[in-house]
């Protein structure tokens, strides 16, 4: 790694232009592939990640460059071919560096950087062997591990010098169910920005039984009939409909350009009373979660909407300017390859006063999303389309028969005033969320809540 003098002296280059901000962020990432096909390892990959972006902003201007020379030449070359972009007087800024300690409060006891993949395969063939003869008509079981360990270091010209490590792993499964020409698949995972020893207390079999009962049970569902009705969507990756439909609507890289639904409405009244949604990137050891943000902020919660009323967007430093507000420690990246820009860590409505069982016997007739999809949104109008993975009919308060090709259409803007009722049983699911820095780990979540009415589509008709 580059010497803090070094740095520095790249950093003041940055600024001959006019620059009046300045940042280096370097990593160096190992990440693993290994998926298991029925049975049999289909794939195993190892990718290294190494190189450095910087950035220069004027004002809410912005030029950005990356490369894989890392040294204090190529980094010094990389700033002067960047600073051709402005054409400003040059801003006279004094700094020196004060190295920032953190607090680490999502330790990884067993890196999987560090493990043989005879041991990653353990845990894939517990999972493959508890689903393989589960039922005569599951026809294909895939089953991967996912891990990537970034370590990555920031230096900017307000002085900051900072380190961080993020171990992100994640197990996925996925298990196809055909029949007579049908075919259904489900799919979940466990993850965690963690080491291996996520695994000591996961049930791994009960695990994979349940997205094999999922695929099965859709198999043999009769076809959604399409109609508008109250809707109860379930806890854990149910959150999808808050982070796509609200939560991509709330980051600063659509709301400040007015392009956002959400635009100007600080303070404003967007959901019903019940309503409390929150990012949070500083819980401990979360799939989204990580000491700091791309920036080097220190990541925080962040309460977005309280008892109904937008209290805060997410912002990334440019954006701060253009917004005149202040950051949020939500400016996130993929890698040295793309700036960083305004994005959701873990992002979930709150608890509520209301049991599971409570919200399904006080619909006399509805649907039920047990397990979602995924799903798209126009943050500009609200629009949102959701697929449902798992589907079934309320009828007289009691959850009935299941029904498949069930999708969820609305607007985001709407369905966060048609919350009338949320469970107090909160849990989070695991994604990976593209935008135009990349992709990465963020987990969604809620407690079960009821719409008291929305769209859902499907093909099916009346029995």
């Amino acid at each position: 790694m580059i010497r803090k003098e070094e740095a520095k002296e790249i950093l003041l280059t940055c600024l001959k232009t006019g620059g009046d901000f300045a940042e280096i962020f370097l990593e160096n990432t190992i990440q693993n592939d290994l998926e298991l096909s029925d049975g049999n390892l289909s794939k195993s990959n190892t990718s290294f990640i190494y190189g450095a972006g910087i950035r220069i902003l004027h004002e809410d201007q912005e030029v950005y460059g990356y490369t894989n020379d890392t040294s204090y030449d190529g980094l010094l070359n990389l700033a002067c071919s960047l600073t051709k972009s402005f054409n400003y007087e040059a801003v006279p800024l004094e700094f020196d560096f004060i190295e920032e300690k953190i607090e680490n409060k999502h330790l990884a006891k067993k890196q999987a950087k560090n493990a043989e993949n005879e041991e990653k395969s353990r845990y894939l063939k517990t999972v493959y062997e508890a689903v393989a003869n589960y039922h005569e008509n599951i026809s294909q079981v895939i089953a991967s591990i996912w891990d990537h360990t970034q370590e990555v270091t920031i230096f900017n010209t307000e002085g900051k010098m900072i380190t961080d490590t993020r171990n992100h792993l994640r197990l996925a499964l996925r298990v196809i169910a055909s029949k007579g020409g049908i075919m259904q698949s489900a799919n979940d995972s466990i993850g965690r920005n963690q080491g291996l020893e996520i695994f000591d207390n996961s049930d791994l079999e009960t695990f994979a039984k349940s997205v094999a009962k999922s695929a099965i049970t859709m198999l043999e569902a009769d076809e959604m009939e399409g109609q508008m009705l109250p809707v109860v969507i379930h806890n854990a990756f149910g959150g999808v409909i808050l982070h796509e439909a609200c939560g991509h609507a709330l980051e600063a890289t659509s709301v400040a350009k007015g392009i956002s639904v959400f635009s100007g409405k600080l303070g404003t009244k967007i959901a019903s009373d019940i309503v409390t949604a929150v990012d949070d990137g500083t819980l401990p050891n979360y799939w989204g979660s990580a000491n700091i943000d791309d920036e080097g902020t220190k990541t925080q919660r962040n309460v977005l909407i309280e008892k109904g009323i937008l209290k805060s967007y997410l912002v990334d430093k440019r954006n701060a300017r253009k917004m005149k507000c202040d950051i949020t420690a939500s400016s996130r990246r993929q890698s040295y390859r793309f700036s960083p820009t305004s994005r959701m860590t873990n992002t979930f409505f709150t608890n509520g006063d209301s049991t599971f069982e409570e919200i399904i016997e006080n619909t006399k007739y509805g649907f039920f999303a047990k397990k979602m999809g995924g799903g798209s949104e126009n943050t500009s109008t609200g629009e949102f389309n959701f697929a449902v993975n798992e589907g079934y009919m309320i009828e007289n308060g009691k959850i009935t028969k299941p029904v498949r090709g069930a999708t969820l259409v609305g607007n985001g803007a709407e369905i966060l005033k048609k919350v009338d009722m949320i469970a107090n049983n909160l849990s989070t699911g695991h994604g990976v969320c593209g935008s135009i820095s990349g992709s990465i780990p963020t987990d969604v979540g809620q407690p079960t809540i009821r719409l008291t009415g929305i769209t859902v589509g499907g093909r099916g008709g009346k029995k």
